[in-house]
């Protein structure tokens, strides 16, 4: 009997191999943690066909042809099994909880790989077969396999390479083709491919060697934020500056667009149609792109919409149509008669003429917010109110330590803003659109023309807003009686003078 097999075999107390099989069970019990105890099953299972098998061996005759096989296949299931127990113990269990992090599974594959070769050549040895004469008489079966597996061993070197260098590792998302189409996020690397996941759900599984030879976009490293870019045409009679401020106001508050680092508007070309921007900007949520852009796209139509910026499209095909101007005045006098209708149902604007508050009404423009969109900010400058002719808007208000909470929700017929229009004060609080929300905007200039004119109706108006705001601050403050006539007089004289410092009147 050989070395190998007095020290793996059954003989003498079960002989040593077997004992140290058991140890090593007991071992991997231990140090594994409770999620990786499953792992045992195989190596224990591996142990007890060697016992079969030699107890087998035992009791057959001496000279039976069956006796040597089990043997020999008895001491390789043996070293199977502590080959196997041996690289769960250091890999599953010491390595990973040194490192705290798993070693990646082809660095795993290879090692198994190893093992199992190992095993296999001491089975050999005890078989009476010397391995190193079969490696020395198998050069030119060598060569074929080598050449017939050249593509396989490509892909398994190339796999090794990514694995030390990391240009990209699990949960990643790379790109290595310049379709769009084909950037994904790494589900798996293993020894022949790796695994990519496209935004349609869809698998895409490309050779290591490929990989190699690609330049690879990783949008993962070396942090997580990324730049994406939006494109937008706009008209050449509009100022650039005035584009880019419009824009960049546009971009604030989307989820997903970062503050920091700061978005851009680049002036790109002079195209057939107008001026073409470039929109950057960074985020930290890849796998949410198209999401953003879509809404980046979105903030954008409507501010510029607001601003009265056109977007240009092709113009190939001319379309001549014919407009009179009873036809202009018609739709101009509707547009002007909607606006008078909703600007009189405000009290403190029902005490203007009828000429006057038409005149309001012709120079006061209508604005639409998309939804989510700050249309006031607490704390801003303001010298305009804001009359909802339909949507949904939030009333915030900030506390102290950036705090926030909703106060009020208006709707179609509400207005908000007064104060800053009749005062110049800064806002009271934030008001956020719930929906797609229009409104008519009442500029300090606009609403200037007006009352100089008639200035007596000024003392009217600045009573009703006094009465407004003292109802208010009386529901704020959870008061149980109203405000004294004396105190809402008080209060009346000290606003009127400041609307009559913020319009400059005597």
């Amino acid at each position: 009997m050989s070395g190998i097999e007095r020290w793996f075999g059954i003989n003498s107390f079960f002989g040593l191999g077997i004992v140290a099989a058991v140890g090593l069970l007991v071992a991997m019990l231990v140090v594994l943690p409770r999620s990786e105890r499953k792992k045992i099953v195989a190596p224990a299972a591996l142990v007890a066909i060697h016992v079969v098998l030699e107890l087998l061996a035992q009791v057959l005759p001496t000279g039976a042809v069956v006796t040597k096989p089990a043997e020999v296949l008895g001491v390789f299931v043996l070293l199977l099994a502590l080959g196997r127990g041996a690289f769960v113990l250091v890999v599953d269990g010491i390595f990973a909880a040194r490192l705290q992090r798993t070693m990646p599974r082809i660095f795993r594959d290879l090692l198994q790989t190893a093992v199992y070769l190992a095993a296999a050549l001491l089975a050999m040895r005890v078989a009476g077969v010397e391995p190193g004469g079969i490696l020395a008489t198998s050069a030119l079966l060598t060569a074929v396999i080598g050449l017939s597996l050249q593509d396989t061993l490509g892909n398994l070197f190339a796999g090794i390479s990514i694995q030390m260098q990391r240009p990209f590792e699990v949960g990643d998302y790379i790109q290595f083709e310049p379709d769009p189409r084909l950037i994904g996020r790494v589900i798996e690397i293993n020894w022949r491919a790796t695994t990519l996941l496209t935004n349609d759900e869809m698998e895409v599984i490309v050779p290591n060697a490929s990989l190699a030879k690609a330049p690879i976009r990783n949008y993962t490293k070396p942090s997580a934020v990324s730049r994406r870019t939006v494109e937008v045409s706009c008209g050449y009679e509009v100022a650039p500056e005035r584009v880019r401020a419009t824009i960049l106001s546009a971009l604030s508050e989307i989820p997903g667009v970062l503050a920091e680092p700061a978005a851009a508007v680049l002036t790109q070309h002079f195209g057939a149609s107008g001026v073409d921007y470039s929109i950057r900007y960074f985020t930290d949520a890849f796998a949410l792109r198209d999401a953003t852009d879509s809404a980046v796209r979105e903030r954008i139509w409507y501010a510029l919409r607001r601003a009265d910026i056109s977007i240009p499209y092709p113009r190939r095909d001319v379309h001549l149509y014919e407009v009179s101007h009873e036809q202009e005045g018609n739709a101009l006098a509707h547009r002007r008669a909607q606006v008078e209708s909703r600007l009189r149902e405000v009290d403190f604007l029902a005490v203007l003429p009828a000429d006057a508050l038409a005149n309001l009404a012709a120079r006061s423009p209508t604005k639409v917010y998309a939804p989510r969109e700050t249309v006031i900010r607490q704390g801003a400058a303001g010298d305009a109110m804001y009359l909802i002719v339909r949507g949904e808007v939030s009333v915030i208000v900030g506390r102290e330590g950036n705090s926030t909470a909703e106060v009020a929700r208006l709707r179609k017929g509400s207005l908000f803003g007064e104060m800053s229009l009749m005062t110049g004060e800064p806002r009271a609080a934030s008001v956020q659109a719930l929906t797609e929300t229009e409104v008519v905007v009442v500029g300090k200039d606009d609403f200037s023309s007006i009352i100089t004119t008639a200035p007596e109706l000024l003392a009217r108006m600045t009573r009703i807003l006094a009465e407004r705001q003292d109802q208010l601050d009386s529901h704020l403050a959870a008061r149980a009686s109203r405000s004294t006539d004396g105190a809402l007089e008080e209060r009346t004289s000290a606003l009127l003078g400041r609307v009559k410092a913020f319009f400059n009147l005597s």
